[in-house]
């Protein structure tokens, strides 16, 4: 089986990935310095404690294991902490990457799946968003993701380092099967939070904003279950291992539902009822966020198997449950 060198792969897409690696006969290596991971989601392969920006360390990994290829997953990725400390996210983010890239380089490893975002899109001007819509980030987040998919394209262009981005829209969700799920602190996803609130551990969940030009009023968004983008993830591993060119691909569903529909779905699971507080609007947040995905359809043979919002509630409240003594 061969290795793969998963960075960030104790956290909650990244530890998805390595279930999914692990399925489709790899071994998943994580690389992770657990500042924001955990180490019980590591559960498919070795774990590596390391930083990106350790070298060293990062060089003996490489020689130890021999990856066929790497999945980078390590970033921050709070918009509002980037705003706030955009040196953090540029040092972290992009530093890290191109440590990452260097060593790669050293080692003779080729290939790169790389966890890119919708937010390299900013507002666009029309949806749904495909490929070519232009990409102008409005926060320091969104900026050094897309600063690393630009380094990409030229690693590629000078030493032949082929790389998928793929850029996710909101990832949502947990594994169906419970080994493993979502642990953030703080928490900033709508769906826990909706389940957070119907636990008690929150007072109420916030609807930012109810006017937008929207069928409810509340902003649409189109949410991708994790486990389909971690098979995403090793559709583009297998692209590349097929000799397919650098690309960078939208994961999502192609469908959006609103906030209102999201808590909905929420009380529909759980049976109880979701306390809500209506605020203003958030500075940046677009009506409507969907993807075109049509291009992961055809390169990938991306299809997702959750595409209604319930299912994908419940599988976060079987894991919320789970985890959460009550």
């Amino acid at each position: 089986m061969a290795s793969i060198l998963v960075t960030g792969g104790a956290g909650y897409v990244g530890s998805h990935a390595c279930k999914a690696l692990a399925a489709a006969g790899h071994t998943p290596v994580v690389y992770d310095n657990l500042g924001r991971g955990h180490r019980e989601l590591v559960r498919w392969g070795p774990l590596e404690v390391g930083d990106l920006r350790d070298a060293a360390r990062l060089a003996e990994v490489l020689a130890r294991h021999r990856p066929a290829a790497v999945m980078h997953f390590a970033a921050f990725a709070y918009v509002g902490e980037s705003v706030q400390d955009p040196a953090l996210y540029y040092r972290n983010n992009v530093g890290g990457t191109l440590e990452l890239l260097e060593a790669m380089r050293r080692a003779g490893v080729g290939a790169l799946v790389f966890s890119s975002t919708c937010a390299t899109y900013g507002i666009p001007e029309r949806m749904p968003i495909d490929e070519d819509t232009p990409q102008r980030p409005i926060n320091p987040y969104g900026s050094t993701k897309l600063v690393i998919e630009r380094v990409l394209a030229d690693f590629d262009a000078a030493y032949g380092l082929r790389s998928v981005s793929l850029r996710y829209f909101n990832a949502a969700g947990c594994d169906p099967d419970g080994e493993t799920g979502e642990i953030h602190d703080p928490e900033t996803h709508i769906i826990p939070r909706v389940l957070m609130a119907a636990t008690g551990e929150l007072p109420q969940v916030d609807i930012f904003g109810t006017d937008y030009p929207t069928p409810d009023g509340t902003c649409l968004r189109d949410y991708v279950h994790v486990a389909d983008l971690a098979r995403g993830h090793v559709q583009a591993l297998e692209y590349l291992q097929r000799g397919g060119a650098t690309t960078a691909i939208n994961l999502g569903t192609g469908r959006a539902f609103s906030v209102r529909e999201v808590i909905a779905a929420a009380e529909q699971v759980t049976g109880r009822r979701i306390p809500v507080r209506e605020a203003a609007r958030r500075a940046g947040d677009p009506p409507v966020l969907v993807a075109d995905a049509r291009r992961a359809r055809a390169t990938l043979g991306f299809a997702p198997r959750f595409t209604e919002i319930a299912p994908i509630v419940e599988t976060a409240w079987r894991w919320h449950t789970r985890s959460t003594p009550r």
